[in-house]
């Protein structure tokens, strides 16, 4: 089983807590991505980011000094935001942490797919950039179906804690005899599955944790998740899907 989830906007850097191990399998087309980026002056990197001129300036004078190979923070540790911290690897156990190197991926914009204690720099590029690359329109031809190939070199089970941006960039090319789950959490409102952003960024870290922590290895297993007043819903799935529904209000 591999596990999929997005990165996150904001990130660290954060050398201590783990030592990261190996470089990124695609390592040598994030040179690419970052030399493209690089080529763009101040005004085209804001427009590709569209975030205030605080971020933009931070992310131009990154790019601009950026050196892939001197990178030292594992991936897991890299990305700060809900997921990662309902996550907190830092406190896995060691079975735990073996668990997530072995089952763990974050889809990256900038990097294709990463495993954990793969080294990273901080940088910004999401999925969704329309950043034009050779003859690739944007990073979704960029990558093509190399990430999903790399995720099902040797396993044919994805449990997708995606945002669809990232998803996306798998699910177009799963072949019929690979079974990509995806997980859903929701509230059941005016007869239907309402999915909001906190909650689920919430809610997919805390399903990493508990996939790490209990070693699952099965799709029966999953539906035993019950954090933050979640359960599964079994009238509401099938088998491309498990939806979990929480009754809280308050996220």
């Amino acid at each position: 089983m591999k596990i999929i989830i997005s990165p996150a906007k904001k990130m660290n850097v954060d050398p201590d807590t783990f030592a990261a191990d190996r470089m990124p399998e695609f390592v040598e087309d994030a040179k690419i991505l970052m030399d493209a980026v690089r080529s763009l002056d101040y005004g085209q990197a804001k427009a590709l980011w569209k975030c205030n001129d605080k971020l933009a300036r931070l992310n131009y004078e990154r790019f601009k000094v950026m050196d892939l190979n001197r990178a030292l923070t594992p991936a897991v540790m890299a990305y700060e935001g809900l997921q990662y911290l309902h996550m907190a690897p830092a406190v896995f156990t060691k079975e735990a942490l073996s668990y997530i190197e072995e089952r763990l991926r974050i889809l990256s914009g900038f990097y294709g797919v990463l495993r954990p204690f793969d080294k990273v720099v901080p940088y910004r590029l999401e999925m969704q950039a329309k950043l034009s690359v050779g003859e690739s329109r944007d990073l979704y031809e960029f990558w093509g179906s190399r990430l999903y190939e790399s995720l099902t070199a040797d396993d044919g089970f994805i449990l997708n804690l995606a945002s669809k941006e990232y998803s996306q960039c798998i699910e177009k090319y799963v072949a019929p005899d690979v079974v990509f789950l995806t997980v859903i959490f929701g509230q059941w409102k005016n007869g239907s599955v309402w999915q909001k952003g906190t909650m689920a960024k919430m809610a997919r870290g805390e399903m990493v944790r508990f996939l790490a922590e209990n070693r699952i290895d099965d799709p029966e297993s999953i539906k035993e998740f019950k954090e933050l007043g979640f359960h599964y819903e079994d009238a509401l799935s099938d088998q491309s899907k498990y939806v979990f529904i929480t009754a809280e209000a308050c996220f």
